[in-house]
């Protein structure tokens, strides 16, 4: 239960009580640092062999390195501050460094769909106009949009702290893993509803718009490939595709996942709600640097040299 602030007393930190109920906090804890040091371990490899090899300096290749570091961010926002309530118990935060956590954690989610829609366009671009690729899609151009999402991005996201920082704290318990609008809105001594609804709103619609521009991307690339005569050129374009298929549905099936049970009424224990967000943040951003490891061969052969040089 959280504690009020009945005594007018001004709260400068919080205690994370989500993981109070946890049967083997240890072993839990054990899992996710391994997954965590997997996931930077391996963001990091795909962003240095990205910049190390200069035929590597393409705008396809560009736009990984950017969603690598996304996934580092997004695990970094989170992950650290389960593993310390986990295997050292360290279950407090201070206010400030909450309300940055919470701002690092929602852009970075926000950004993973950015850069998801942007790497579908790309694609789009690379099928669709071939021979207009190069001169379309430079690397100015390419670290151009990139700096652009990420302008957008922290431009929209900045409500979210906007909104909840002026509001007083009541509570210095909260029910969560980590710091996240959720959490902070709850502590405060505001109606949590009111600002639930308005931060739905924003979510809904960046989902709604990031997802709608990922479909017709691709419903015009399956145009596109449909009219060609060619199988090489089919097989070529769908594998090329393939490996973004991959990283979109390890995105996006949690995060509908969620918004589904959340939609028709299904009541989440915390336990649950803590399992599908450990696993929405942990798993795409495991997933994302393997799946371009192995399914772009560029990328493998440089790996695959560095692995057997070592």
């Amino acid at each position: 239960m959280s504690v009020k602030n009945d005594s007018k007393k001004i709260i400068t930190e919080f205690v994370f009580s989500g993981f109070d109920n946890v049967e083997s906090p240890l072993a839990v804890g054990v899992v996710i640092l391994i997954l965590y040091i997997l996931t930077m371990t391996a963001n990091t490899a795909n962003i240095g062999i990205i910049l190390k090899h200069k035929c590597l300096h393409q705008p396809m290749y560009l736009f990984i390195c950017n969603l690598a570091i996304i996934d580092i961010v997004y695990c970094t926002s989170s992950c650290p501050t389960m593993i310390g309530i986990l295997l050292v118990g360290y279950k407090t935060i201070s206010y400030t460094p909450c309300i940055v956590q919470m701002y690092v954690f929602h852009l970075s989610v926000s950004m993973e769909m950015f850069a998801i829609g942007v790497m579908a366009f790309d694609r789009f671009i690379a099928i669709s106009m071939p021979l207009r690729y190069s001169s379309l899609m430079t690397n100015f151009t390419c670290v151009l949009i990139n700096i652009s999402v990420w302008m957008v991005g922290a431009s929209i996201l900045s409500m979210l702290p906007g909104s909840v920082a002026p509001l007083p704290v009541c509570f210095s318990t909260v029910k969560y893993m980590f710091c996240d609008y959720a959490s902070v809105t709850r502590a405060t001594c505001a109606d949590p509803e009111t600002y639930f609804n308005d931060a739905s709103i924003l979510t809904s619609s960046l989902i709604f718009v990031t997802f709608s521009f990922i479909c017709l991307s691709y419903i015009n690339i399956f145009i596109v490939v449909s009219r060609m005569s060619s199988n090489s050129d089919k097989k070529k374009a769908i594998h090329t595709c393939l490996s973004h298929i991959i990283v979109i549905v390890c995105y996006y099936v949690p995060t509908f996942t969620r918004i589904v049970l959340t939609r028709v009424g299904v009541v989440l224990t915390l336990e649950l709600r803590n399992g599908l967000m450990v696993g929405s943040i942990i798993v795409p951003s495991l997933v994302n640097p393997f799946i371009y490891c192995f399914r772009t061969k560029e990328i493998k052969n440089k790996f695959l040299k560095i692995f057997l040089k070592s």
